[in-house]
């Protein structure tokens, strides 16, 4: 998404909330200086890169290099919208929002970067960098959401839009552009301004602060095992890792589970010693409010509370209003009534899943003779192996042979694509690496030329936040010529050396869901940078959840699923199995998701005066969670509060975004099957309608533009197994 990111020099943020021109002077002379800083400036980023699509020169750029880039981009970008600011000539869409679109670009050159290392591979250099210069970028940001001048020629244009000749791209560009400053406070009092400048500045230093406690946190939480004994369900190579994962830590002859960021831990799957389960479980749903250096609550309370303050300052009720009007769900009512038509129905499957589990843990005490145990969360993902064994005849074990990582990429997420798109990929060695563990490839249209350049980062390790995700280093855009660099990101432990990458199917799905993000970034046609992948937060993920349904179309899964050893195809019966097995514990996932989301709307439906300080914030997530009826203690949400990274960052508000997504998703997964399923035909109008239009179009407009007709809940019911009694 293209952001009018950048610095903060004091006396340019001054100018723009109209400092007394008593300081005049002063500022002239800085904003001089500042020019020339940026004339001067001579590093990696100075000039887009000379590599195939602007990709980044990843073998020159050291963290030392970020700092002057900044600076100087800062600078760069003041200079640019003060001359649109400033210009003599009455305000026109060219001379104003063309030139805004065209401002920045040494500065996005190098935050793209800096973002995407912080999150791949963080270090001590690039979180000092990030703590510095968090304050810096969002006062820079103000300086021009605030500039009066600049607000003045824009508003100036959007009443007069009528009259301008506009086509229906370049007015939404204007619209959206106003829109923004608005949102941003532009029309809110000088006094008002300066509360938003201030409040923005502290929520960068603060949301910095909680993401490097969830990373420090999720190091420092890892289980220390002291017997390979203890260890028994896991293979031999999750167990060799887990030795050398120790090793790492100087603890020789120990063994170290490390913790991902969502509450639930896959070695629990495994673990058939109970009392570690619970180790792990118990220290996954800790993080953040240990009362440590890196306990989070005092930090979750202020951001609220901000937030809340903000929202209030632009004329909303809740923060939750202030985001929604700009998602598609406009407002926090339309959230909650779909949260709560699913939750009742999420939570009678979780508990019939749970009966399930605790039949099968009855059984299995009884035939140890040994006394029976209450289902907790630690089990619950032992025992859905056992009764997903029993029920489908195949367990996890199974299935990761047939599913080598690499092979899953290449014959698997390639290859649906190559059918459904007519795209092709060639890897590429040849271009430098932020880190070994990457692989590179070149993407091709069907018409043979180039469109993208895609980067796949699959391993968890130390210095990598948690989760799945994509990310863009190039976006694509007419104006300035550029065509896409986008990223893939997974967390799958790395075996030890010499050992295959095998996935767990979860893992396999994971893949499959962040490839839809990237051909959403790879099939992007948008005539201004504004617009590529600026969709609501409630859109962005219906294409990556539509191609999640290629990972088990029998087609695809047989061109992939086979083993790393002998090449040997799946087995059908067990194909069969596991497309059979599909809604299998959709009561639990769907449960544990809902949790995390109306958890999120809790917290920022909070009127200011209701938020609670540090000492309550555990206290109200308990009560919240209640409330909206997950009173059921084996399920807990996929998030608690102190590591909820999303709603600290753009999720805020917006977690429900998954679920609103999927109901788009569902709907377009059925269309497909009813229209001739795996096509190049299917594949053109997914491209045309829903991936290709990024920001230039309405999002509510695209699935009916695709399907032509309005989206319904029944199909995300049917596909979650969440419509039977």
């Amino acid at each position: 998404m293209k952001q009018p990111i950048a610095c903060a020099l004091a006396l340019a943020i001054a100018a723009a909330l109209g400092a007394n021109t008593a300081n005049a002077a002063a500022q002239k002379q800085e904003a001089s200086t500042s020019m020339n800083t940026a004339t001067a400036y001579s590093g990696p980023f100075a000039a887009p890169s000379t590599l195939d699509l602007n990709y980044p020169q990843f073998d020159r750029i050291k963290d030392s290099d970020f700092a002057p880039a900044f600076d100087a981009g800062m600078a760069e970008q003041l200079r640019e919208m003060d001359a649109i600011a400033n210009n003599p000539e009455t305000p026109s869409f060219q001379n104003t929002i063309v030139a805004m679109e065209k401002s920045g670009q040494l500065l996005d050159r190098a935050t793209n970067v800096f973002f995407n290392l912080v999150g791949t591979d963080k270090n001590d250099a690039r979180d000092k960098l990030q703590t510095e210069y968090a304050p810096k970028f969002s006062a820079h940001r103000d300086a021009i959401t605030l500039n009066p001048k600049l607000f003045a020629r824009i508003k100036k244009l959007y009443d007069g839009r009528d009259t301008l000749g506009l086509d229906a791209v370049d007015r939404r560009l204007l619209e959206m552009r106003y829109e923004d400053f608005v949102r941003g406070g532009a029309a809110l009092t000088d006094a008002q301004k300066v509360r938003i400048r201030d409040i923005n500045t502290q929520m960068s230093k603060l949301g910095t602060q909680f993401n490097q406690n969830v990373l420090a946190e999720v190091n420092d939480s890892a289980i220390v095992v002291d017997s390979r004994d203890e260890l028994a369900g896991m293979s031999d190579e999750q167990i060799a890792a887990a030795a050398e994962a120790a090793k790492a830590r100087k603890l020789d002859g120990k063994y170290v589970i490390a913790l991902l960021n969502t509450t639930g831990q896959p070695a629990e799957a495994q673990l058939a010693n109970r009392a570690l389960r619970q180790r792990l479980h118990e220290a996954s749903v800790a993080r953040g409010s240990r009362g440590n250096q890196w306990d989070n609550t005092t930090i979750v309370s202020q951001v609220l509370k901000l937030r809340a303050e903000r929202a209030r300052l632009l004329g909303y009720d809740t923060s939750a209003n202030f985001v929604l009007a700009d998602e598609t769900a406009a407002n926090q009512e339309n959230v909650n009534a779909m949260l709560r038509q699913l939750a009742p129905k999420a939570v009678a499957n979780a508990r019939r899943e749970g009966a399930d589990l605790q039949v099968m843990i009855d059984a299995e005490q009884k035939a140890k003779g040994e006394p029976t145990f209450i289902l907790q969360p630690w089990d619950w993902a032992y025992y859905s192996e056992k009764v997903r064994a029993a029920k489908f005849s195949f367990d996890e074990s199974q299935l990761k042979p047939y599913f080598e990582m690499k092979n899953v990429l290449e014959n698997g997420v390639f290859h649906a694509a190559n059918k459904l798109y007519g795209i092709s990929f060639k890897e590429r060695t040849d271009l430098p690496k932020y880190h070994p563990d990457t692989w590179i490839y070149d993407v091709f249209d069907k018409d043979g030329k180039r469109l993208s350049i895609f980067i796949w980062d699959p391993y968890a390790r130390a210095s990598k936040r948690g989760g799945a995700w994509m990310n863009t280093y190039v976006a694509q855009s007419a104006l300035l010529g550029e065509k896409p660099v986008v990223a893939n990101h997974l967390n799958v432990p790395k075996p030890s050396e010499g050992k295959p990458t095998l996935l767990t199917w979860d893992e396999v799905t994971t893949a499959f869901h962040e490839f839809g993000h990237a051909l959403h970034g790879f099939f992007q046609d948008v005539r201004y940078p504004y617009f590529s992948m600026n969709v609501p937060r409630d859109f962005v993920e219906y294409p990556s959840q539509v191609n999640e349904m290629w990972a088990d179309w029998p087609e695809i899964l047989a061109h992939y699923a086979k083993h790393y050893q002998t090449g040997e195809a799946m087995p059908k019966a067990l194909l069969d199995k596991v497309i059979a097995a599909s809604k299998f514990n959709q009561g639990f996932a769907t449960t544990e998701y809902l949790e995390a989301a109306m958890l999120d709307q809790r917290w920022h439906q909070l009127p200011l005066e209701n938020i609670p300080e540090a000492s309550g914030v555990m206290a109200f997530e308990a009560q919240a969670l209640k409330a909206d009826g997950f009173d059921y203690a084996p399920v807990p949400p996929r998030y608690k509060t102190p590591y909820f990274s999303h709603i600290m960052g753009g999720y805020a508000a917006g977690y429900y975004a998954y679920i609103w997504s999927e109901v788009l998703g569902a709907n377009t997964t059925q269309w497909i099957r009813k229209n001739g399923g795996l096509s190049l035909a299917n594949g053109d109008r997914l491209r045309e309608f829903v991936l290709a239009p990024g920001g230039q179009i309405e999002a509510g407009k695209l699935f009916p533009n695709f399907a032509g007709y309005e989206a319904k809940i029944e199909a995300l019911l049917e596909q979650r197994g969440l419509n039977s009694k």
